[in-house]
């Protein structure tokens, strides 16, 4: 039988996410206005069966897959800025679906230790985390200081008979459903409508993500996930202090770029034989950016060596020290093509022909993907940061400072993280080369 496409479209989006599947209404394309929603009649678990331990184990597991990402995309030229969060939930929600070798090539690109019935319940666990900082940032913050949103939303075709084992753990572990479309008679509607969803979870400010001809008559299903984070820092950085400073790029070059400066705060920090790493807090300090900064001329070997280990090292490294920091802002887009990475990875069945299984998904036909496109967009300035992830508010411990601030002058390229820090789970990593 010739395989059909499954089309997986994983978005995350540094924007305003502002409503969630089953609230939108949207135009398919010929002036019809709504589109049929299935969903298991199961609610979502909102105390799964659960431990810590499997919390622990998922949770390292995406930071494993961040990594192991960020390695096969790194050769790109530039800045970059993907969400391995949004990447792993997007493949989880897609792995409820996949069987057989299909199934075990995607836990292994996901870099899972847990087994596939396992992944599900922890990644509710994990998401219920998240979502209880959200509550928390949002009691203890006034204002536009915080705000996070997490949407998902799946696309399929519309009188296709879906699994209701496929359609539980949608709705049980992801409180997800399914949007209907018809890409069979109406593959432009459905990309329009899809691309609608998109402009108004971004406030309109991603227009026309799926290009024409990425939906055809063989699409069968797309998914879609936006998450939006906007957090304040704990110490802003005072706006009259930035000023313009040289930035040195990778081949040696002097950029001009507009410096903030925040002098004789504390933050957790650690110095290594190459490099100084640093948490900066946001007023949620459920979250961090973590920054890695290596020494000049070292950079291209620290992030080429960064494994796993390394970076529990670092972070475990870390102690409170005042610190004169001086980094630049930056405001940057990437878009990557996740196809190549992700079969790196292990996950070739996936997008193979003759070996993709997802019967898991339906008996109607057989499937496969065919594309998994991907978008990021971060902006850090004197006020916080503007990406996607999750955030709550913890005031920081106190320690002895030294005589004099240890300076940080982040005048080189470097990367980062945006953190969850109780569940250690990485949702944004980047590196910025060029600000």
């Amino acid at each position: 039988m010739k395989k059909l496409i499954l089309s997986l479209v994983f978005i995350s989006l540094i924007v305003l996410a502002a409503c969630q599947p089953g609230e939108t209404i949207v135009d398919n394309g010929n002036g019809e206005k709504t589109v049929g929603f299935i969903k298991s009649e199961l609610a979502r678990e909102i105390n799964p069966a659960v431990d810590e331990a499997q919390v622990q184990s998922l949770a390292q597991a995406n930071t494993a897959f961040a990594l192991e990402f960020f390695n096969q995309i790194r050769d790109t030229d530039g800045n970059i800025i993907f969400s391995p969060f949004s990447l792993s939930l997007a493949l989880s929600m897609t792995l409820a679906g996949a069987e057989t070798s299909t199934r075990e090539g995607m836990l292994d690109a996901l870099q899972m230790t847990l087994p596939e019935n396992e992944v599900h319940g922890a990644f509710n666990a994990l998401l219920l985390a998240i979502e209880a900082s959200q509550e928390l940032g949002q009691d203890e913050m006034e204002g536009d200081q915080f705000q996070l949103n997490i949407a998902n939303s799946i696309w399929g075709q519309s009188d296709y008979s879906f699994k209701a084992d496929f359609l539980d753990i949608l709705a049980q572990h992801y409180g997800a459903g399914v949007y209907s479309v018809d890409y069979r008679q109406n593959p432009e509607g459905a990309r329009n409508a899809i691309n609608k969803w998109v402009a108004e979870e971004t406030e309109e400010k991603i227009e026309d993500l799926i290009p024409a001809g990425a939906i055809d008559p063989l699409t069968r299903l797309v998914l879609a996930n936006a998450i939006y984070f906007n957090g304040s820092w704990l110490h802003p950085f005072s706006q009259n202090a930035t000023a313009q400073a040289p930035f040195y790029a990778l081949d040696g070059s002097e950029i001009s770029v507009e410096m903030m400066k925040l002098y004789g705060e504390r933050f957790l920090y650690h110095q290594g034989q190459n490099y100084q790493a640093l948490n900066l807090p946001y007023l949620s300090s459920d979250f961090v950016m973590t920054l890695l900064v290596p020494d000049a001329d070292a950079y291209e070997d620290f992030e080429a060596s960064l494994t796993l280990e390394d970076l529990s090292e670092i972070l475990s490294g870390m102690s409170f020290e005042r610190v004169d920091l001086e980094m630049p802002k930056f405001d940057f887009e990437s878009s990557v093509d996740a196809n190549d990475p992700l079969i790196a990875l292990g996950m070739g069945d996936a997008f193979d022909p003759d070996r993709a299984d997802f019967s898991g998904i339906t008996e109607e036909e057989e499937l496969m993907i065919t594309d998994v496109l991907h978008k990021a967009t971060i902006t850090v300035d004197e006020e916080g940061t503007e990406a996607a992830a999750a955030t709550a508010v913890i005031i920081g411990v106190t320690s002895a400072m030294p005589e004099e601030p240890i300076s940080l002058v982040i005048d080189r390229p470097f990367m980062f993280m945006i953190r969850h820090l109780r569940t250690n789970t990485i949702l944004f990593m980047g590196r910025v080369v060029q600000p």
